[in-house]
């Protein structure tokens, strides 16, 4: 999978996602710590990125509908629980489904991750 982690990610993520295989992309790595939302959502669909972030701003389904980009990993830990985001990032992304998470809005939180798919016409 294409990934770019958001700056409110670890870095130290980014290579270990990539020794699972995923082409990752840092926010921090391309300059683009510090700007806004819009700057760093068009950069990721540019690239045809998932946005793996942390940021509460891409949580609407409304906004960000899934089948209209390339895919949101909203990652939702608790704050005992942030200083092991990498380890939870791989172990997500190692989840054999993961791929068809492209296109997708997903929630990961410590005990479930939410997959919202586009929906079909009838």
């Amino acid at each position: 999978m294409k990934l770019k982690l958001d700056e409110n990610l670890p870095a130290s993520a980014a290579p270990r996602l990539a020794a699972l295989g995923h082409d990752v992309h840092t926010v921090l790595d391309e300059s683009l710590g510090g700007k806004h939302d819009a700057i760093v959502w068009t950069a990721a669909q540019a690239e045809g990125r998932m946005l793996v972030t942390c940021d509460l701003d891409f949580s609407d389904a409304r906004t960000f509908a899934p089948g209209t980009h390339s895919g949101i990993l909203l990652v939702r830990l608790p704050d005992e629980e942030q200083w092991r985001a990498a380890d939870h990032l791989v172990a997500w992304l190692s989840d054999p489904d993961a791929p068809s998470w492209q296109g997708c809005l997903v929630v990961a939180t410590l005990h479930k991750v939410r997959v919202l798919r586009a929906t079909r016409g009838i």
